[in-house]
């Protein structure tokens, strides 16, 4: 809206309206600069003129692997045994003494323990070892009686001794000149192996040849062709040692003959699993 100012003789005629509209474009153009004036360099301002990016669109998802085909497998598990003869023999003998008195006992037991030592211990001659433990003393008690509480009637004393030695032909002799020292027992006589890794090889080398035996038989039986070895596993087992009990000597000492040993062979045994893709 324009309002007409009437001026006095001689002045000009002015609009209050123009002087408003100038006043207000002059603002408008320095809220414009300073706009600019704020905008980082290299950046353009999204406007009318320069419209925001639109954002990049998502890229679709992805479809899931295909599952993979299970394996169709076969397992069987095989056994091998290898005998070989011993090259270590492990014996072990006892000294058992009686006596009324603790004292008196441990002192018998402990003068015929050191006589079989020396003599087991010249008897080898330098191609064994000898070693005593398992030393033990206890009271040894009467037969009890209604009411009455048993009485110690002596005590016992037992000493073992064990001899390793390599020389399998010299068990008859040791155990001989043992007994003749005055050893009055012998708990056991076992043989084995110094080192068994080659029997355990051809123990694991039967096992897995059985392995395959049997998975070849189970595939004819199942109508299937057996495929490559997925997985095979052994296990080795320990197997008995070959053990003689004191009761086999008994008869050779009450004849006063020589002792004969004759060792078995000892057996290491082995376990293989093998796995088989089966067609």
């Amino acid at each position: 809206m324009k309002t007409l100012h009437i001026a006095e003789p001689g002045q000009r005629v002015r609009f209050a309206g123009n002087r408003r509209r100038a006043r207000g474009l002059s603002m408008l153009v320095a809220g414009a600069a300073i706009v600019f004036s704020m905008t980082p360099i290299g950046v353009t301002a999204a406007g009318p003129m320069n419209p925001a990016p639109l954002p990049l669109p998502s890229p679709p998802p992805q479809a899931p692997p295909p599952p993979q085909q299970r394996l169709r497998t076969i397992e069987v598990a095989g056994t091998g045994e290898a005998h070989v003869a011993p090259d270590v023999a492990s014996l072990n003998l006892a000294i058992e003494t009686h006596a009324p008195t603790a004292q008196q006992s441990a002192g018998q037991n402990a003068a015929l323990a050191q006589k079989v030592v020396d003599a087991l211990t010249k008897k080898l001659e330098g191609k064994g070892k000898v070693w005593t433990g398992g030393y033990s003393l206890y009271p040894e008690y009467s037969e009890p009686r209604p009411n009455e509480k048993p009485l110690i009637t002596g005590y016992r004393a037992e000493n073992s001794i064990t001899v390793e030695t390599g020389e399998i032909s010299l068990l008859g002799g040791l155990i001989d000149t043992a007994i003749e020292a005055g050893a009055n027992r012998i708990n056991y006589l076992t043989f084995t192996l110094r080192d068994e890794s080659q029997a355990r090889s051809q123990a694991i080398a039967l096992a897995a040849k059985d392995a395959q035996a049997q998975a070849a038989s189970l595939a004819k039986a199942l109508g299937v062709t057996l495929g490559p070895v997925i997985k095979a596993t052994t296990a080795p087992q320990t197997g008995p040692a070959p053990m003689m009990r004191m009761t086999e000597f008994a008869a050779s000492n009450l004849t006063g003959a020589p002792t004969p040993v004759q060792p078995n062979e000892v057996t290491v045994p082995a376990t293989v699993s093998i796995t088989y893709q089966i067609q």
